[in-house]
Order: structure tokens, then sequence, then C-alpha cells
């Protein structure tokens, strides 16, 4: 991958978290907690942490990483040539890692909402956990959706999981 295109994904990262942020916030009152951004593109590391709010990001080089938290603790780890994405809001715990050309994202909303998502080989895989939910994707094993309101779909395993209650 050239340095122009990890370049590239790496902004797609940044942007794609940004904007999933924003929807998450956007209708936040003016005494909601403080938000958490740990942005880590290329090799490199971010932490940050106020209140309840707390994200840690780390990517090696031709790599991309971006948590975010909103009342909520996210944690991105992300290999060369990876991308790897977390947001965890209200009460939220989210966490990915990307290894060789996979792309994970975890998202976790709500008290109790914890989603886990692993990156392992080629492809993009998403998890959302809702109040109460447990997400968790592998890459290698059906994805697993229990506890509340989740889904899944892992395009390393071609599966996937939803749960309703």
């Amino acid at each position: 991958m050239s340095n122009f295109t990890a370049r590239r994904a790496a902004a797609l990262l940044v942007g794609a978290g940004a904007v999933s942020l924003s929807t998450l916030i956007g209708g936040q009152a003016a005494n909601a907690a403080p938000t958490a951004a740990c942005p880590a593109p290329g090799a490199s590391t971010a932490q940050a942490g106020e209140g309840g709010s707390t994200c840690a990001a780390e990517s090696e080089d031709m790599g991309a990483a971006a948590a975010y938290g909103v009342d909520g603790n996210a944690a991105a780890d992300a290999a060369p040539t990876s991308l790897s994405l977390a947001i965890a809001a209200n009460g939220g715990e989210a966490s990915s890692a990307s290894q060789y050309l996979s792309g994970p994202a975890a998202i976790a909303v709500g008290p109790g909402a914890t989603a886990v998502v692993t990156g392992v080989r080629p492809g993009l895989s998403i998890g959302i956990a809702g109040p109460g939910a447990t997400v968790n994707v592998t890459g290698t094993s059906t994805p697993t959706c229990t506890g509340g309101p989740g889904f899944a779909g892992d395009f390393q395993t071609l599966q996937g999981c939803v749960s309703m209650r």
C-alpha cells in the first residue's frame, strides 16, 4: 500500500469516526459528559480522559486507529495496513483491534453495552451494542449478540448476529 493510499485510508477512518461521533452526540445537552477523542493515524498513540469519558488508540506505521468516548470507554488498536474504530457512549465500552487488511468497528451505546470486535483476516466487521448488550466478533468464528439489542456483521467469516432483547 503506498504512503498516499495509507494517508487517504487514515483520513477516511478519522472522518468516519468524527461523523459517527457527531451523530451520537448531536443532541447532547450543554451539561452532558465531555468527549474524549483519540485519533491515531500512522505510527502513533493517543489517550484522553475526562470525567466518565475515556479513550485510547494505538496504530503502527501505515495503519490507522481512532477511538471516541462520550461518557464511555473506547479503545482501538491497528496493525500496519489496517483500520480500527471504537466508539462508546452513555456508559458503553467498545474495543476494536485489527490485523493486516482488516477493518473492524465497535460501537457501544448505553449502560452495560459492550462491543468487542477483532479483525484478523482481510475484510470489514462491525459490532453495535445497545443498553445491556454484549456483542463479540472474533473474525474466526460466528459473532455473538446477547443480553440486549445488538448487531454484528463480519465479512471475514461471512456471518453475523442480531439480538432484539
